[in-house]
């Protein structure tokens, strides 16, 4: 029985990472006024609230087994939405980076360079969620968390808000509700 969960657990990473590392190659995005359209919003209080192992310490205490697991593995999809959402706009600003990481002006092409960094590292640590999550919708009492993921990804857009800031002034603001 572990081994029939160990295997579709292995399955289903080896797939993600195909369709992730794919994912990647798929963005034609080089400027901040592009993103409209190529991103995918993400609310951060919700993803939060999904990752918070607080939240399950509450739901586990306060539903039956059955009741708990079963919420846990929606609970789960949902976050996975969230990962795979964060993994796409990380994947879009890593092309906006590089961009304006070649550019002359040496303010700009040092924030480019950041963008980039933080982009990596997030798509990244969105795999490893992804894996995490696997694990928590085949053994759902298992305590999984990954709250920094959230953490990573606003830093990565106050990121971006300060590239766009440097570039475009006026249309900084913009920026916050495509992400």
């Amino acid at each position: 029985m572990i081994l029939s969960f160990t295997l579709v657990f292995v399955a289903l990473v080896i797939l993600l990472l195909l369709l992730y590392l794919e994912g990647s190659h798929n963005s034609s995005v080089d400027r901040l006024e592009d993103l409209a359209g190529c991103t995918r919003p993400v609310d951060i209080d919700a993803f939060r609230n999904l990752m918070d192992p607080k939240e399950d310490d509450f739901l586990r205490a306060n539903l039956l087994p059955r009741q708990f697991h079963a919420i846990q593995r929606e609970r789960a999809r949902c976050a996975m939405g969230y990962i795979w959402s964060t993994a796409h706009n990380a994947a879009v600003l890593l092309r906006v980076g590089e961009a304006a990481g070649r550019s002359t002006d040496p303010t700009i092409a040092l924030a480019g360079r950041q963008l980039v960094e933080s982009a990596v590292r997030l798509r990244a640590y969105a795999l490893l969620s992804l894996a995490k999550l696997c694990l928590r919708m085949v053994l759902p009492g298992a305590r999984v968390s990954d709250g920094r993921l959230a953490d990573n990804y606003q830093q990565l857009s106050g990121l971006a808000g300060h590239l766009a800031l440097i570039q475009h002034p006026n249309r900084a603001a913009r920026l916050s509700t495509l992400l």
